[in-house]
């Protein structure tokens, strides 16, 4: 079998284009119109039902997430749905099943599910942040209200028992390993970075603690509130992507939803909209306020873990000097506020 990683990215993708072409038989209908749309963690392809459906097929990444994990995934996403949260809808296979495996010999075994395809527009993307002409207040107010909703729900959410998810707490955003991997280890850092950000990781180990972990600050959250992952229909705000959803802090969410606009020159508006949002739902105390500053830079870190663990990906390499430089500059702005 062919080494997947070792193949050029046009020859990977035209693998997955296979996998996606023999997973899709497993679902009733007949699918053509097959386009990949992404491809970073998981290759995500879209495709055309023979009733004209549209939908999202994806191709989960190897070694990311167990079958428990991808199935809890999903189960949580149903439970969304059915509290009147706008989420993808899953589609099962044939056999009803949420996820299936499929082989391919120069792949191997992928897990694989469908989701029916949101409409709407992208807010904006990861590297270039939310897009000019937006309507940040409408936005963000909204994307506040949608995560406080989700936060509201896992708190009265009865979890099975056999739920099976990773978790942004003290041990995944700063342990030994972290859950992204070990940002400090990141070969770019200069030893004066290095040594702010274990400073900066010293500290957060002490607030973290005192700011304390209980069902009214901390259960399952999207984790990935980034411009990307919200779609704009008129009046309604989507939210897609569940793939890092996990147990974390709830001020963490919403310092990932404002980590990619911190360089936005509209980025006080953008912040007083997304408390404001969300505030009007579940009420923020002041002492989570007073946190904003340290998950903001937790949020740095784990992007830094990230791109450690993928160096020499397109990505890490693109992305590498503008996520260095302001994971710095918000250890240092937490450090000393």
């Amino acid at each position: 079998m062919t080494d997947f990683h070792t193949l050029n990215h046009d020859q990977q993708v035209a693998r997955l284009h296979d996998l996606a072409r023999h997973a899709l038989q497993h679902w009733d209908g007949d699918f053509g119109d097959i386009e990949l749309v992404k491809f970073r963690e998981n290759a995500v392809f879209s495709a055309r039902r023979h009733d004209g459906q549209r939908v999202a097929l994806r191709i989960h990444r190897n070694g990311y997430h167990c079958a428990a994990a991808l199935r809890s995934e999903l189960q949580w996403m149903e439970a969304l749905e059915s509290a009147g949260i706008t989420v993808p809808q899953i589609i099962r296979a044939r056999d009803l099943r949420h996820l299936i495996e499929v082989s391919h010999a120069d792949i191997g075994e992928r897990h694989v599910d469908m989701l029916a395809w949101l409409p709407g527009t992208t807010a904006g993307t990861s590297e270039a942040g939310v897009q000019a002409d937006t309507e940040i207040d409408f936005l963000f107010a909204e994307a506040g209200a949608l995560a406080a909703r989700i936060h509201v729900h896992s708190t009265e959410w009865q979890q099975p028992d056999e739920f099976v998810r990773h978790a942004w707490d003290e041990e995944g955003l700063i342990g030994a390993n972290p859950f992204w991997g070990r940002f400090w280890e990141l070969q770019q850092l200069s030893d004066e970075q290095r040594e702010l950000l274990l400073q900066a990781r010293r500290a957060a180990r002490k607030d973290l603690r005192q700011y304390g972990r209980y069902l009214g600050n901390f259960g399952m959250i999207h984790a990935d509130l980034v411009p990307e992952n919200l779609l704009i229909e008129g009046p309604r705000l989507r939210l897609i992507d569940f793939d890092d959803a996990g147990f974390g802090w709830h001020m963490f969410e919403l310092a990932t939803a404002l980590y990619f606009c911190v360089e936005d020159p509209r980025y006080e508006q953008i912040k007083a909209a997304l408390l404001e949002g969300y505030h009007r739902v579940k009420p923020l105390t002041e002492a989570d306020r007073k946190t904003l500053a340290m998950f903001l830079m937790l949020r740095g870190t784990t992007y830094l873990g990230w791109i450690h663990t993928r160096q020499g990906t397109p990505t890490a390499i693109e992305m590498a000097p503008m996520l260095i430089e302001r994971a710095c500059r918000l250890a240092r702005e937490y450090l000393h506020q």
